[in-house]
Formats: structure tokens, sequence, C-alpha cells
């Protein structure tokens, strides 16, 4: 190959692994001077926790609060998704599964990572790791359990494989105790792990 025998090429100091190369990389950056690792920090927080999750949030408290909205949701997730103004990378072909008393729901992408960034942010850690993506299908219970996920014995699980056709949002159960709160209130119940199925909503008064 006509770069062999380029050994002080810059990419042959990095890994091969996507994630191994992305830590290599932000070391070279931070060790030059040129990213500041507490700036960078932040912004993953916030597109991690805050910006692409809050747009799920918001879909699942219209969902809560717009029985119309919900049942348009559930027949098609992408369009009706785009009526909030959220569409994008990765996020053009949605399916919205509801968790409900008889059947809770969790999604994992067992041959890849593929998640809907423009609904909920940054992929975690976890969910692209080799053991969520063998375990999830294998023993969802157990998964869930770590994750403190408490199901009932009579409640079933179904895993849903994401692709790179279809990407799925979980729809958490409404936390009881909730009836008279506004949709915005509501939001700050919904996390990212819940979109996922990996938690439940956070019952009101328990968010930080």
């Amino acid at each position: 190959m006509p770069h062999d025998h380029h050994d002080d090429h810059p990419h042959s100091l990095l890994p091969s692994d996507p994630e191994l190369r992305a830590r290599a990389l932000e070391s070279i950056l931070v060790e030059k001077g040129l990213v500041d690792p507490a700036s960078l920090n932040a912004l993953i927080d916030t597109y991690e926790n805050k910006i692409g999750p809050r747009n799920g949030a918001q879909v699942v408290a219209r969902a809560w609060t717009d029985p119309d909205y919900k049942k348009r949701l559930l027949e098609n997730g992408t369009d009706t998704i785009a009526e909030l103004g959220f569409q994008g990378r990765q996020s053009e072909h949605m399916v919205a599964v509801e968790n409900t008393p008889e059947q809770h729901n969790m999604v994992v992408c067992t041959l890849c990572s593929c998640y809907p960034w423009a609904i909920l942010g940054i992929p975690p850690a976890w969910y692209k790791s080799d053991a969520y993506r063998s375990r999830a299908v294998r023993e969802p219970r157990a998964v869930l359990d770590e994750f403190g996920v408490k199901l009932l014995p009579t409640q079933k699980v179904r895993v849903w494989d994401s692709s790179a056709e279809v990407r799925y949002l979980v729809i958490p159960m409404r936390p009881d105790g909730t009836e008279g709160m506004t949709e915005e209130q509501l939001t700050d119940l919904v996390s990212r792990n819940s979109m996922i199925g990996t938690a439940l909503a956070t019952p009101p008064g328990d968010q930080p």
C-alpha cells in the first residue's frame, strides 16, 4: 500500500478502534492546548443529557397529555415526532413503542449502535458496549435489574433491535401523582434511559 512506509503519519499513532481513536485525538488536542478538557466535558454533557434527551422528553410528555398525539405517534412515529420540529440524521425512520402494565419495552442495536441522535442526543457508552448488545437480547430482565428497573413477574419484556432502517423510542408509563402537572413539568420526569427502556419515568419530586 502506498502509505505503509509513512510510519510518522498522525493516523499511524492512533489505535484502530473508533472510540480509542477519538480518545487518542482528544489527548493530542489537549496536549497541544487546542482543547480545554473542562469545556469539552461540559459540551458533551450538554448534548448527551440535555439537548438531545430533552427533545425526546417533549415527545413523551406530549403523548402523555394528548391522546390524539399519542395515537398518531404509535401509528407513524417519524412524522408525528417531526410535528414538534424534531428530525434529523439517524432519526429518519422512528417507531414509538409504549410501556404498559403488561409489557415493558427496551431498545438495543445488536449489530452496531444505531440510535436516534436527534431525539435522544449522544448515545451512552454502555449502549454501544458488546455486553449490553448481547445480554439485552439473551437476558433482558437481568440487564434491567442491574439498571434498577424492577418489573412485576407478570410483566413481559420485549426487546426491539434498532437498525439502519428503523430506530425506536420507548414511551415510558406516566408516573402516578402527575395528573395536575403541565407538559413542561412532565418533561422533567423523562430521562434518556427511560426512552431506551433501561429506566422508568421519574416519580414527581424525585427528579434532581
